[in-house]
């Protein structure tokens, strides 16, 4: 008889990030997120970096359940705002998760800029028993264009083409896009790390 996938819960009520991680995964892993525990609480990200935030949500929810916690922080950093949005990438915009007031702002600081660098990035940690248990991090260079492309992905994917594409990461797809995406490569150092310690 085969024995059930280990659970793995994902501290975030964002369905985008939870598939994208479930796809990545490829069913070595049961994952769950916190929308399957309505009676956990909103970890508040008083963090200033994408570290600091990702270990504040692992550990606060690894507190409250039995089990293997991963939080993920991520976010865009465009060289020409110095960084910004940075660590406030879901609420750049003013309302937290508006994908299309986010992009909208983004457009409006990078009108007429010529130099149009940056990267996502995206930190994730595993806790356990309230303490962290090891973070490690990934990023994907690219570029900020004009004018948003491409339907598929979320957050700032239609304005990103990744370095050595000439699609944007709404165009490109989830197919590519979780080959060499930010998290995916935060991912795949977390499933490594699985695999000896689980």
């Amino acid at each position: 008889m085969l024995s059930a996938a280990p659970r793995l819960i994902v501290a975030t009520r964002n369905a985008h990030k939870t598939a994208e991680i479930r796809s990545m995964l490829g069913g070595r892993f049961e994952v769950v997120d916190a929308t399957a525990f309505p009676e956990f609480p909103e970890i508040e990200e008083t963090g200033t970096t994408f570290l600091e935030n990702a270990r504040l949500k692992a550990e606060g929810i690894s507190r409250l359940i039995d089990g293997w916690v991963l939080s993920d922080d991520s976010g865009l950093e465009v060289d020409a705002l110095g960084g910004a949005p940075g660590v406030w990438s879901s609420s750049y915009g003013g309302e937290e998760g508006n994908n299309e007031k986010n992009n909208a702002r983004l457009m409006t600081e990078m009108a007429g800029k010529t130099e149009r660098g940056g990267r996502f990035v995206c930190t994730m940690v595993l806790a356990k028993d309230g303490k962290e248990r090891a973070n490690f991090s990934g990023a994907v260079e690219g570029d900020i264009i004009d004018e948003p492309r491409g339907s598929e992905g979320f957050g700032y994917d239609p304005l990103f083409i990744p370095t050595g594409y000439d699609r944007t990461f709404s165009e490109l797809g989830d197919a590519v896009k979780n080959t060499l995406s930010h998290r995916s490569r935060a991912l795949s150092q977390i499933t490594a790390w699985l695999d000896i310690n689980f």
